[in-house]
């Protein structure tokens, strides 16, 4: 029987179960959002939210705890790696920006059937996110390019 099982096994032994929430986890503060799985989403949600409640006490121990449970950060990407860590990241930025919020720091969106396997996709992003939308960036773009070369070549057929 099931009773009192807090936790989802996601067709895994439990040490592949932890790796896979620390590495989902780490991805997740790292990039404010991720896609993955529907029940893979749920479990993480469970785990980033408490990660984010240790980070809004900013003590040693709390940053000890992130730093055993987060992964480290490939350190010879960038030169400042201090900088660009997980739990720096935690501490310094989303605590502080879900300070005023008692708890609910991500959401859970359903997008789509995976191809091959029709697995339920889901994004898995915190709630006040700063991400841009892709199509906002190309509107942006087209908008600069198009309109000078248009003006120019209508211009000139008015002229002659």
């Amino acid at each position: 029987m099931r009773h009192k099982k807090a936790l989802g096994k996601l067709g895994r032994n439990p040490a592949h179960r932890h790796a896979l929430l620390r590495n989902m986890a780490t991805s997740l503060i790292l990039h404010d959002q991720i896609e993955t799985t529907l029940p893979r989403a749920k479990e993480l949600k469970r785990v980033a939210d408490k990660l984010i409640t240790l980070g809004k006490t900013d003590t040693l121990h709390n940053r000890r705890q992130a730093m055993s449970y987060l992964r480290p950060v490939n350190r010879h990407a960038t030169g400042n790696a201090q900088k660009w860590t997980a739990v720096h990241k935690l501490f310094s930025e989303l605590a502080p920006r879900f300070d005023e919020r008692q708890g609910g720091y991500t959401r859970v969106v359903r997008t789509r059937k995976r191809d091959g396997d029709k697995a339920q996709m889901a994004i898995i992003q915190f709630v006040e996110a700063t991400v841009e939308k892709k199509t906002e960036k190309r509107r942006q773009r087209r908008t600069m390019k198009a309109p000078e070369p248009q003006q120019e070549a209508v211009e000139s057929n008015v002229e002659s």
